[in-house]
């Protein structure tokens, strides 16, 4: 079914608007594996209580709460790393 889904042209361009979501998601969630933290473990280390970090670890899956830049940056001091932001050109059908 999902095989479908993805042929689907606003399907398709929905799901890749969310990608970098789904990817910071997946860097914030294997950082905190890694380093073998609980949410409620990063939240005391963030100074927050665990449901925030449960909402921080799930917003960024298309819910329409967006983190702050000061939110990723304590979960990521949290976890042992530093938060990095970079803008990528777009490539386009010219060049």
């Amino acid at each position: 079914m999902v095989e479908r889904w993805k042929k689907d042209p606003a399907f398709a361009a929905a799901y890749a608007e969310l990608g970098p979501e789904y990817a910071l998601l997946r860097q914030l969630l294997l950082a905190r594996q890694k380093v073998g933290l609980s949410q409620a473990e990063v939240a005391s280390k963030m100074g927050t209580k665990a449901p925030a970090v449960t909402r921080l670890e799930t917003s960024l899956s298309g819910s329409k709460h967006s983190p702050t830049i000061a939110t990723l940056k304590k979960y990521a001091k949290a976890v042992g790393c530093r938060l990095e932001i970079r803008l990528v050109p777009v490539r386009t059908a010219e060049g």
